[in-house]
């Protein structure tokens, strides 16, 4: 009883053997998670009174190509399916971060070292003549009466006259305009490119309309500000938007075209047609006809008409530049499109790559989560950008003028690709706050976009995935590190937070922890279960361990919520035999120990220096017990032997008999986050054997742990992390004997400068 006691009191406190007071790793995480409600339960799903709202739009457009503006009309019918009444409503106008005196200008740092190149003090005078943001002319009910609005920074509250119920919806129209920014000056996730050699025009036009914020059962009003980092959260709703361009543009959208017989040739729509049952990529808009509208630029104006059901969000892109090919992607249950925009200057990498891979991209990720659910994939070609929104992704991936590219550009824009049209389901789909948790849409994409890079190209060079990627981000400096569980807006290194650190934290979960049968099962779940719907952290990490049916607190709470690293170090192996007892064995054992021990060195000089001792000059000082060899068995050690035996049972002479080796191994955590212990055994007959080790070895010491091995031949050599699986930071101590690890270093040669 008292060692019981002992036990528990130990772990409670979580104090070592050596006395000192550890964190404990193993804590389940009540204190992070939010309290399970009707709205969201235990397990991660959707609760009997979840509830999310609805926003209808019907949008008319302008895009006039010789000032760069664009121009719109909209109504907003706006369906509150919540429980509480509502006296006024949020709408993001994103536009606004480009205008004036906002607050992703104020607070963006900068410093003179920072503004000493030429692009960066081009871009700064830019940005601050460039006059950005949406222009209201008005905005009115349904019946056309003013409502009181109020615009803070990039958000917008309408006032209601009357609290809007449960089950009631709401319709208003805003009128704006805003100057399109030229994305290769002033950057930014949309506007357009212009290409000089002939005068013309892409636009990529997204967050190009006053949009309603997410009202839920966690946040109230979403309406954070727009600071440039932390993207969208929006809610699902239908759309009905006229796209009025010039004659001779074509536009790429979200959702399906209404009206292809206006503004289609009719051999355009027949191509269109045999796209529709076509494996592989047929151009619907060929480099001729783009050439031709280059050229000779049409007078007059053309209104393209999409509509797109339950999406949260509307993105489009239009010129004369663009090439057009699509092919239909078959799925388990149902067919789909998928397409790709882009003008010459995108080839020859973009006819040949960009609509295969988006087809690749919609297979692989519908494998693991659901069957893509809307009609048509884009892959719209965008320099130096990549962004996504439903249905469509503006992508960069440009080859050189002469048309010859490096791996990198390849690789990078097949990357690009995967990764945005991936996007379809994080977060277009399964719609989590991007505004608030980065790593929810990014860092679940990524991980999924390293899966079908795999799937793609046998030994795709992917960036981010497999553990050993992500060491030298991991130990690196903790000042310069966040916790992945942190504010997209307050994020230090963006890229390797919020993309590459849960990548590969999914990565281990799937290898290493849960093993692939597990983890595919529950990631299914979890995509399934939040499809059209908002999750949170919680509802992903809950319905992980709901559905692997393992407790993975010790895992999120290293991995998402703090920001140590794996380093375990293989301190020692000892060797042990057991004692047979036999005298035979044992003695022989003992004289080879004493034959081949290591001599001090007073023994060793001893017998140089000393010629001849008083014994040897002297034999009749001897007697037995410096005469006799100890080694030699003798029937005295032999009745001993047999006593023993003689007290053993029938089992236990086995045992002896077996000849087991027994290792001990000693571990330390030297980097603080636990992991499991994957251990590789190489015997003198080299064959191998891996143990895998889970990580509660730790859970009552966190700091230093043992373990015995017993097998019935010698090992020679222990390796740790044998596969590289763990993002163990430093390799050098995981060998037993130690060996040395092989680097390289660059010689950088000194400018000096007077």
């Amino acid at each position: 009883m008292k060692v019981v006691f002992y036990a528990v009191l130990s772990c409670f406190l979580s104090v070592n053997l050596f006395g000192q007071v550890q964190e404990d790793k193993f804590k389940q995480l009540y204190d992070e998670f939010a309290t399970p409600n009707v709205y969201r339960n235990a397990a991660g799903a959707p609760g009997p009174n979840y509830y999310q709202q609805k926003a209808d739009y019907k949008i008319k457009l302008t895009l006039d190509d010789a000032k760069q503006t664009l121009s719109g009309e909209e109504i907003i019918t706006y369906t509150n399916n919540s429980p509480d009444p509502l006296t006024y409503l949020w709408l993001q106008l994103d536009q606004n971060i480009m205008k004036q005196g906002s607050d992703a200008m104020l607070t963006s740092t900068s410093s003179i070292e920072s503004m000493s190149s030429p692009y960066a003090l081009t871009h700064a005078f830019n940005q601050a003549a460039f006059d950005g943001g949406f222009k209201l002319d008005w905005v009115q009910d349904a019946a056309g009466k003013a409502i009181p609005y109020t615009v803070v920074g990039t958000m917008m509250r309408i006032d209601l006259s009357q609290a809007l119920v449960n089950g009631a919806s709401y319709s208003f129209k805003i009128k704006w305009w805003y100057n399109i920014n030229d994305r290769m000056k002033l950057g930014g996730r949309s506007g357009y490119e212009y290409f000089e050699e002939d005068d013309n025009y892409l636009y990529t036009i997204a967050q190009f309309f006053p949009r309603m914020c997410v009202y839920n059962d966690v946040e109230g009003w979403q309406n954070k500000q727009f600071l440039g980092a932390g993207e969208f959260t929006l809610p699902f709703g239908d759309y009905e938007v006229e796209i009025t361009v010039p004659s001779d543009h074509v536009v790429a959208s979200t959702g399906v075209l209404m009206n292809p017989t206006k503004v289609l040739t009719k051999v355009q729509q027949e191509r269109f047609e045999k796209a529709k049952n076509a494996d592989q990529p047929v151009l619907i808009i060929t480099h001729e006809e783009a050439e031709a509208a280059e050229k000779n630029k049409a007078s007059g104006t053309k209104t393209w008409v999409f509509e797109a059901e339950n999406v949260r969000d509307f993105a489009f892109a239009s010129s004369r530049k663009f090439m057009w090919d699509a092919q239909a992607v078959q799925l388990e249950k149902k067919k789909v499109m998928a397409m790709s925009y882009y003008p010459k200057e995108g080839n020859p990498l973009w006819d040949k790559y960009s609509t295969r891979l988006v087809a690749q991209t919609l297979r692989t990720y519908s494998k693991f989560t659901f069957d893509y659910p809307y009609p048509v994939a884009i892959s719209v070609h965008a320099n130096a950008i990549g962004m996504e929104y439903p249905m469509i992704c503006f992508n960069g991936g440009r080859p050189e003028k002469d048309g010859t590219y490096s791996d990198r550009t390849k690789y990078g824009m097949h990357s690009v690709i995967i990764h945005e049209v991936g996007h379809n389901y994080f977060p277009m789909i399964i719609n989590s706050d991007e505004r608030q948790w980065t790593w929810m849409d990014e860092g679940l994409n990524t991980f999924l976009q390293y899966l079908t890079e795999q799937e793609w190209q046998r030994d795709y060079p992917s960036r981010r995935g497999p553990a050993h990627l992500i060491v030298d981000y991991m130990k690196g400096d903790k000042a310069f590190i966040s916790p992945i569980m942190m504010n997209s807006e307050s994020i230090q290194q963006f890229g390797n937070n919020s993309y590459g650190k849960p990548a590969t934290a999914l990565n281990i979960l799937r290898e290493t922890i849960l093993g692939r049968e597990l983890f595919d099962y529950a990631f299914k779940v979890y995509a399934q279960r939040w499809m059209f719907k908002h999750p949170t952290p919680e509802d992903f990490f809950r319905t992980m361990e709901d559905a692997s049916g393992v407790d993975l607190d010790w895992f999120w709470r290293g991995w998402f919520y703090g920001t140590d690293h794996v380093d375990i170090s293989l301190d020692n192996v000892k060797r042990f035999q057991l004692n047979s007892h036999n005298p035979e064995i044992e003695k022989a054992f003992l004289k080879d120990q004493f034959d081949n021990e290591n001599k001090n060195i007073s023994d060793l000089r001893n017998k140089e220096s000393i010629k001849e001792t008083v014994n040897e000059r002297q034999p009749e000082l001897n007697d037995q017990y410096n005469t006799t060899d100890i080694y030699q068995v003798t029937d005295a050690d032999r009745e001993l032997y047999e006593k023993f035996l003689s007290q053993l049972s029938t089992e236990d002479k086995e045992l002896l008999n077996k000849g087991y080796e027994f290792y001990q191994l000693d571990f330390t955590n030297k980097g603080g986050l636990v992991s499991p212990i994957i251990l590789q055994f190489t015997f003198a007959d080299q064959s191998t054997e891996i143990v895998r080790i889970p990580a509660e070895i730790w859970r009552r010491d966190c700091l230093k742990v043992s373990k015995v091995f017993f097998f019935q031949k010698e090992v020679v050599s222990v390796t740790l992390d044998p596969f590289l699986e763990t993002a163990d930071c430093e390799t050098f101590d995981n060998y037993f004997p130690r060996k040395m690890v092989l680097s390289r270093f660059d010689i950088f040669e000194q400018s000096l400068g007077y």
